[in-house]
């Protein structure tokens, strides 16, 4: 008798679930409204959503075939020291107010697949131990003489290197439109995730590694202009080492300065996109295009966010309606149970 009580629950309302509980009265009034209300929600925020959407001003221009003979020119990696140059125009019948961004985008480039997104090194982004080899990196780890390569790894080596500058042609004269190229990227990522090796100038401190093998010049030289956009901490860069989950993609190159003629944005006429083609796609079947956008409180021209919402909305709205029916039908057979 002792072993059998012993086993039992000590008598607390706890162990013996006498605690208060809190139990819906799951009652027709309750379910529809929940429903209902549920889906007039959704409804409401995915049409929101749609209409914020399409209210984004977006210009789109695929350079591929504008870019044909650069392109052949890439194809054969022995002339990637020859430049080239090549240029798309377009026109705006109306001019773009408010903030613009200068996207560039990328078709057909997978950036999903596991080895590529492992394929970089934290501890050296952060500016620690420069010239230690990573195994993550291999293949892009080390060069055969042993020089380790800085930054390494696949997702580095592939950073996309065209250049990109708008012109405004006003009249007779043609006026470069200016870029801003800092203050596009995350404040983590700047301040936080990417860090210079310490030294007393950058080109010492990356002494005793080499640029990775696609790259025309060392991490060092990205931005010669402006010391605290060079190196790890290079906008370009920081934004091209946090990868897409789609293989079609856009990356935030430049957002406009807003003076002189473009203070308001970008006024109606005549523009011409001037690119210096470095980047390969062909051997991927890829495209690339250069996009201005504006965006809004929800973000850019993307629907995908607002049909969520609507599908989601008219779902909860059509089950409302199922359960009504049933209810309906089953009041009048009556063959609801007396309580």
């Amino acid at each position: 008798g002792e072993a059998h009580s012993s086993r039992c629950p000590d008598n607390t309302a706890f162990k013996q679930q006498r605690l208060p509980a809190w139990k819906p009265q799951l009652s027709i009034a309750t379910v529809l409204s929940t429903f209902f209300l549920t889906g007039a929600f959704c409804l409401s925020v995915g049409v929101c959503l749609i209409l914020s959407a399409n209210s984004v001003r977006e210009i789109q221009i695929d350079y591929s075939d504008k870019c044909s003979e650069c392109s052949k020119l890439r194809e054969n990696s022995s002339n990637w020291n020859k430049e080239c140059h090549c240029s798309a125009n377009f026109m705006l019948e109306e001019g773009i107010l408010g903030d613009v961004f200068m996207y560039y985008g990328l078709q057909n480039f997978y950036q999903n697949h596991r080895r590529f997104t492992m394929s970089r090194s934290n501890v050296q982004l952060l500016g620690q131990n420069a010239n230690v080899s990573f195994q993550h990196c291999a293949p892009f780890a080390t060069y055969q003489n042993g020089t380790p390569m800085a930054p390494c790894g696949a997702i580095a080596n592939s950073m996309f290197n065209d250049t990109i500058e708008l012109f405004y042609s006003l009249n007779s004269s043609v006026i470069e439109v200016p870029l801003l190229k800092t203050g596009n990227c995350w404040w983590t990522d700047k301040n936080v995730k990417f860090h210079n090796p310490k030294s007393y100038n950058l080109s010492s401190a990356f002494a005793g590694t080499a640029r990775p093998p696609y790259w025309q010049k060392p991490v060092y030289l990205l931005d010669e202009e402006d010391e605290r956009n060079n190196g790890y901490v290079n906008e370009d860069f920081i934004i091209w080492m946090r990868v897409s989950a789609f293989a079609t993609f856009r990356n935030l190159y430049r957002r406009v300065r807003r003076v002189e003629q473009f203070a308001d944005g970008l006024p109606a006429g005549n523009y011409t996109f001037h690119i210096s083609y470095n980047f390969p796609v062909t051997k991927f079947k890829g495209r690339k295009h250069v996009i201005l956008s504006t965006v809004v409180w929800s973000g850019g021209s993307s629907q995908f966010l607002g049909i969520a919402y609507v599908v989601t909305g008219s779902a909860a709205t059509l089950t409302g309606f199922v359960i009504t029916a049933i209810h309906l039908k089953l009041r009048k057979k009556k063959t609801y149970f007396q309580k």
